[in-house]
């Protein structure tokens, strides 16, 4: 059976927020949910910022906030977003779905799915999880959280699941990086390991 926590996931460069996001699978969940348009810093810290701004983190807190009010904590300086009003619909969204189908526990998402196809489809019918955040969050699963489902369905390249340490973020973004201008620059690009 797969972890439900690790202790921490070095996404933001600060260590509360990273030991937040490894006991909190709903943090995680949020993070990869904001996880556009904005740093991976960003998107990840957000969650233990939204649980000051709001009192707390659980999914049936954050489901039921008057939505104007979720929304005043996303615009609150700094704002937890680029765009907090679309963001914070998403968060209420995916936490509802959480609340309503896995009973407030984000972890149940990959802990209670029967192969690698089940864990895809909880993982798709998240709000906010394409492809691309589906195959990411299964790369973190498989390679951060030792979930053998998610280990049959990981992508190959390198994704956020690769990233153990503060350094490791940095050399992956600066791949990111790479592997993006070359794309933009209609250069074949390809990604090597970031580590």
């Amino acid at each position: 059976m797969a972890a439900t926590t690790v202790d921490a996931l070095h996404f933001t460069g600060d260590p509360e927020a990273d030991a937040f996001l490894g006991h909190e699978p709903l943090a995680l969940l949020i993070g990869f949910a904001l996880d556009q348009q904005v740093t991976v810093q960003k998107a990840f810290s957000a969650p233990l910022e939204l649980s000051r701004r709001i009192g707390g983190f659980d999914a049936a807190r954050i489901a039921g906030m008057e939505p104007a009010a979720l929304e005043e904590a996303f615009r609150a300086k700094p704002a937890l977003h680029r765009y907090p009003g679309v963001m914070a619909k998403r968060v209420q969204e995916l936490a509802r779905v959480i609340e309503s189908e896995y009973g407030g526990h984000a972890e149940r998402v990959w802990t209670e799915a029967v192969d690698g196809s089940d864990l895809r489809r909880r993982l798709e019918g998240l709000p906010g999880f394409g492809d691309m955040k589906v195959r990411s969050m299964t790369a973190v699963l498989a390679k951060r959280f030792g979930d053998e489902n998610a280990q049959d369905i990981a992508p190959d390249h390198p994704t956020l699941g690769d990233v153990d340490s503060p350094e490791a973020l940095e050399e992956y973004q600066a791949k990111k990086r790479a592997y993006k201008a070359a794309q933009r620059a209609g250069e074949k690009a390809s990604w090597d390991s970031p580590r």
